[in-house]
Formats: C-alpha cells, sequence, structure tokens
C-alpha cells in the first residue's frame, strides 16, 4: 500500500485532507452546514491544523437522530454500501460508503496485514461477524486486497473453526479476543496443537490484556498477537493496528486526525495522558466525521516506533468512557483492573467485576478471577490477597476477591461481559 515516508508529508496530507473535508460537508450536507453555522465557522476559517477546535463536535446522539441516513453527504446514487453498529442502546447507528470509501478502506486493512507480516502466501480464518456489521468484510477486503487466501467462516461454529485450522492449514486467524481464548483452549483440549499451522492471531473488537495474549500464545504456538482497532463509524476494523514491535498501535494519520480530549472539558489533555479519543476523517466521501466523540479512551505514545515507521501511536485502548463505573465515589475503567490482573503471576485471563448494594447502604465490589489452568488451588488465597492489595494500592478502593477454578467463568464467541451491576438506582 502507499506509504508516507516524511512527517513533513504527513502534515501536508492532514491539512489537504482537512480543508478537503470542511469544504465537502459544507457544501453537501445539510446537517454539517447547520452544525457548522451554529458554531459560527466557514471553511476558508481553516487554515492550520491547529484551526481544527474551531470545528463542531458530533457524536453518537447525531448519528441516532439522523438515522436511517445519518451524515450523509453524497447523493443516494453514489452509495454502494451501508454498515451499522450492533445497536445495543438506541437506533443503530448506519453509514453510508461509496466506492472510493471501500477501497480506501481496503487499503487501510492491507496496510494492517502488511504491518503484521501478511503476504501472498497467507491462509486468513476470519472468525468475526458477517452480514450489517463491518467486521467480517472488512477483513475479508483486506485480506483480498493484500492477495493472500481468505477463509471466511465467521464467529462460532466451533467445530467447524477446528476443522479449517486443520484442513485448510490457516496461517491467521482472525477472532476477538474472547473468541481467540476460546478457541485457544479448544484446540489444547482437542490436541491440535501439532496438526495446525497457526503462525499469528489479530484480534479486534474488544479490549484484550496481556494476560489473554500470553494465554493464546502459549495454548496455539502462534509467533505472534496483534490488536486491531476497529468503529464503525471511521470506516470499521483496520484503521491501525500494533505491529511486531508491540510498543504502541500505529494509526493511520493519513486517512484520519487523532485528538485526544478530556472527555468532561473537550480540552486536549497533556501529552502522554489518557483522554477520548476525537475524531476527524480525511478522505471519507459518504459519511465523513467531524471531530466525532468515540468515547474510547487511550493515551498517545509519544516516541518514535523502533519498527521505523512515521506513522504516530496510541495506546490500546484503556476502556469506554461510558463504560466507567462509580464505586465509593471513585471513577473506575474495567482495563484498570484488567491491567493489575494481567500483572498477577497465577491469575488467569477470564475476570468478572460484580457490584451490589447491600442492606446497610453501602456498595460492595466482588472481583471474581481465574487461577491459572492447573494452578494450585491452595494458593487462592494469597492470590486473592495480591488482587486485593494491587487493587487497593492503583485504584484506591477495597473489594474482596473470589479465586474460581480456570474455566469457570463463562467463554464467549463475541464479546465477554465483564462488569455487572446489580445496585438499585
Amino acid at each position: 500500500m502507499p506509504k508516507v515516508r516524511t512527517e513533513r508529508e504527513l502534515k501536508r496530507l492532514q491539512m489537504e485532507g482537512l480543508q478537503w473535508t470542511v469544504n465537502h460537508v459544507y457544501k453537501s450536507s445539510e446537517f454539517y452546514r447547520k452544525k457548522f453555522e451554529e458554531a459560527g465557522v466557514k471553511p476558508n476559517h481553516i487554515k492550520s491544523l491547529k484551526d481544527i477546535s474551531k470545528l463542531p463536535f458530533t457524536s453518537n446522539k447525531d448519528l441516532q437522530e439522523g438515522y436511517p441516513f445519518p451524515l450523509r453527504s453524497v447523493p443516494f446514487e453514489k452509495i454502494v454500501r451501508i454498515h451499522a453498529s450492533s445497536g445495543t442502546t438506541g437506533k443503530r447507528k448506519v453509514l453510508c460508503y461509496t466506492q472510493k470509501d471501500i477501497n480506501d478502506w481496503a487499503n487501510m486493512f492491507a496496510r494492517c496485514y502488511e504491518m503484521a507480516g501478511l503476504t501472498t502466501k497467507d491462509r486468513v480464518q476470519i472468525a468475526v461477524g458477517y452480514g450489517v456489521w463491518t467486521a467480517g468484510v472488512g477483513f475479508q477486503l483486506g485480506v483480498e486486497r493484500l492477495g493472500a487466501m481468505a477463509v471466511p467462516i465467521g464467529p462460532g461454529n466451533i467445530d467447524m473453526q477446528c476443522q479449517f485450522l486443520e484442513d485448510f492449514q490457516s496461517t491467521v486467524l482472525c477472532s476477538t479476543a474472547s473468541m481467540g481464548i476460546l478457541m485457544a483452549e479448544e484446540v489444547e483440549k482437542r490436541g491440535l496443537r501439532n496438526r495446525i499451522n497457526l503462525k499469528k492471531l489479530i484480534m479486534g473488537s474488544e479490549r484484550s490484556s496481556d494476560a489473554q495474549r500470553k494465554k493464546m500464545k502459549e495454548l496455539l504456538g502462534v509467533e505472534d498477537v496483534f490488536d486491531i482497532p476497529g468503529l464503525t463509524e471511521l470506516y470499521g476494523p483496520g484503521t491501525g493496528l500494533d505491529c511486531s514491535c508491540h510498543e504502541g498501535i500505529h494509526y493511520w494519520a493519513d486517512y484520519y486526525i487523532l485528538e485526544l480530549l478530556d472527555p468532561e472539558t473537550l480540552q486536549p489533555v497533556p501529552p502522554g495522558e489518557v483522554g477520548e479519543m476525537v475524531v476527524t476523517t480525511l478522505r471519507k466521501e459518504a459519511s465523513p466525521l467531524i471531530r466525532y466523540r468515540t468515547r474510547d479512551l487511550t493515551k498517545l505514545i509519544l516516541k518514535r516506533c523502533s519498527c521505523g515507521s512515521i506513522l504516530p501511536m496510541h495506546d490500546r485502548l484503556l476502556g469506554r468512557s461510558d463504560d466507567m463505573f462509580i464505586f465509593r465515589a471513585v471513577n473506575i475503567y474495567p482495563g484498570q483492573i484488567d491491567h493489575i490482573l494481567s500483572n498477577i503471576e497465577g491469575v488467569g485471563s477470564e475476570y468478572q467485576i460484580h457490584l451490589s448494594r447491600e442492606a446497610d447502604g453501602k456498595d460492595y465490589m466482588t472481583v471474581k478471577a481465574e487461577r491459572i489452568g492447573r494452578g494450585d488451588p491452595s494458593g487462592d488465597r494469597a492470590l486473592a490477597e495480591a488482587i486485593e492489595d494491587g487493587i487497593k494500592k492503583q485504584v484506591l478502593v477495597s473489594c474482596k476477591v473470589d479465586v474460581v477454578d480456570y474455566g469457570a467463568l463463562p467463554r464467549s464467541e463475541r464479546k465477554s461481559k465483564r462488569v455487572f451491576d446489580n445496585r438499585e438506582e
């Protein structure tokens, strides 16, 4: 795929893309033109990249209120496809695509595969959802653009997944982190490790922990596990990848501008601190994004990656600003608990957080964590105390920890539910 070779070239592409996008939406979208007028900004006000701060924000609410064709900025005759989010709350978020949008998305995804070291000799088993979702077709588009072999199976159907790994000698598995764990355990259970040819695992759709990655590598025998971010509003998955150096997730800054803002003040966070990802597309025709609040939380990696790429990096996702829960006046993200568990020896990859309000009127938190496979139950109390101590020191709250048997917590073919809030409103 075309490569951006210098930071100067990247800044030039960003400026050209920003000006094109602003002019495009002002001219072609009634929604955006109204937004601009309310903010008192016109396209000719955008004269530098810093001027992005003059532009209005867009959000999930705008997509829901504009249903079924929100943000549409081209005539219907130019729209060749729609995709939609899973719609867990309210109306689905529907996004339109022109043929150029589809081509750009395929190029971005192929760049992900190239960065992960895939070639035309690879066989890529795609175990994510097909249909109106962006996942399956996005992964497949990238494989075909790269020129590798796609094995488009979709999620679930573990028997078929295992059979295809063995029969087709798939070299790459694409899945959610939860599905990756499920497959790793099944491969071990069925004794398939020496009969498959899996080299790499590419995970998207949900946050993965260090413990999960370690477990997948051990059970599947893969050389590498990669994180791939994805957002339906921003094309879909394939808008970045952590390279084999695993120093951060490279994001395609020649296709979109990423700002990290404080979710409350909407002002930039200090360099290297956690903020909400706000994205502005630079080439998207049908449903461009102007300062779209993703609700995803991360931080920028300030140093250049050892791989030599000039494309900037952000950290793995901490969680979502709307996934945060408040416990005894402390704001907590599941990713914080995840990080603590991943750094305690003897703890497995699966966990749950249970919140309750008891008769005394106080809130209580219980963390259920699996011990590692074949771990010794006699050490459970010490393990629980280590977790409780880690949470107390790093999150500044007290909780109870229950260490449970390996495999006691449910596995999922899609995304695993981590937080169970049983407190009465």
